[in-house]
């Protein structure tokens, strides 16, 4: 069996990734001027740094249902209680986020970091 030499990267924008990933790309969970927030893990800032990840990834999540709901009731699929049921859910969601955001002192916009070359999350 022949052994494979290291892995050789052929694509460039794997290298860009890399750039965006590397060292001092991270800007502030705040942003610099002119740059979107990125999560921003620091040591003195744990708390509130796991809580803006873990709520970006909720609202993500809630986003999706959102869009899922409206394809399924556009299609038909959903009776009258059905629909109804679904609003009161996602609205309950949407009112935890929030309250959660204010929790941890977030604003909106905390929540939509920033993927590089991939762009906004949200």
């Amino acid at each position: 069996m022949k052994v494979a030499g290291p892995a050789q990267v052929e694509s460039q924008a794997i290298s860009e990734f890399a750039k965006v990933m590397g060292g001092g790309a991270w800007a502030p969970a705040s942003g610099c001027a002119g740059q979107p927030p990125r999560i921003n893990l620091d040591q003195d800032n744990l708390k509130n740094s796991l809580g803006q990840l873990v709520l970006t990834l909720v609202k993500l999540l809630h986003e999706l249902l959102e869009r899922q709901g409206i394809r399924r009731i556009e299609a038909g699929t959903l009776s009258d209680d059905e629909i109804e049921r679904l609003g009161l859910t996602l609205m309950k969601q949407a009112q935890e986020i929030s309250r959660l955001r204010q929790e941890f002192g977030l604003e909106e916009e905390d929540l939509n970091i920033d993927l590089g070359p991939l762009g906004q999350l949200l």
